[in-house]
């Protein structure tokens, strides 16, 4: 089975509301199997514009990676995400 990978590139606007966010977060990661691979943490700017937090998360399968972000345990959390930090978020299948 192929994992998946969650690429988020984010500019926080509020550090600690986002702390919000990631305790809210929590039981989604937890149920979907995530491992953090990276998580902010200092960045070079090589090409593009560089966002200020940086995220790879594994999972298990890009099904389960997919179904944590669709799951009303991590909806409740992006809402908050997305009140406090701008950015982007793709899923991406492994190889």
């Amino acid at each position: 089975m192929t994992k998946g990978y969650w690429i988020a590139r984010m500019d926080v606007h509020d550090s600690e509301r986002y702390k919000d966010y990631v305790a809210a977060a929590k039981p989604a990661f937890e149920k979907y199997g995530a491992h953090f691979l990276a998580r902010g943490g200092i960045t070079e700017e090589l090409e593009g514009t560089a966002r200020h937090r940086n995220v790879v998360i594994e999972f298990p399968s890009m099904q389960a990676a997919i179904d944590c972000y669709n799951s009303a345990e991590y909806q409740i959390a992006a809402k908050i995400r997305q009140d406090v930090a701008d950015g982007e978020m793709v899923v991406v299948e492994g190889i």
